[in-house]
């Protein structure tokens, strides 16, 4: 390698979400009006915009309400087909604020229900990345310890 040249590095896509917990432990879910499966509230990272700073973002453009998240859950290294690497982040939005039904508004369109849901339940509402994604950072919320990923699993 002559000493101009870098080695090749990853160039991932980064995205960011929040977990909300309602008080029996149900994760909350939101549905996209241009995707067929549901995520948590939550997006990518915009240049320049750190993972948190996006997910609070997210939250406010989504649900229609502004908080800080709290603690990091998990860091996810997940790459996607078609899409290449992938660094998602989780943050814990329950240290944050209590989701009330009439705080939840639709406000830019992107969202058209939310739902609470079990996390024996997940599989039959978001991928199976994102479930695994998701009991990880229910864990970790539970141990208030952050977690490192890979695909959707934790790793010691």
């Amino acid at each position: 390698m002559t000493a101009n040249k870098m080695p090749p590095m990853a160039t991932p896509r980064v995205a960011s979400g929040a977990l909300f917990l309602d008080g029996e432990g149900r994760v909350l879910l939101v549905r996209p009006t241009y995707k067929e499966h549901w995520e948590i509230p939550g997006g990518y990272v915009e240049p320049g915009e750190s993972p948190r700073s996006a997910c609070n973002r997210e939250i406010e453009e989504e649900l229609g309400f502004k908080i800080e998240v709290g603690q990091m859950l998990v860091v996810d290294w997940a790459p996607a087909e078609h899409e290449g690497d992938k660094l998602l982040f989780i943050f814990d939005a329950n240290t944050a604020a209590t989701v009330r039904e009439q705080d939840i508004c639709f406000s830019d369109g992107e969202l058209r229900e939310w739902r609470y849901v079990s996390t024996e339940d997940l599989e039959n509402f978001v991928p199976h990345r994102l479930a695994r994604r998701v009991r990880t950072a229910v864990i970790a919320s539970e141990q208030r310890k952050a977690a490192y990923a890979e695909h959707g699993i934790a790793t010691e």
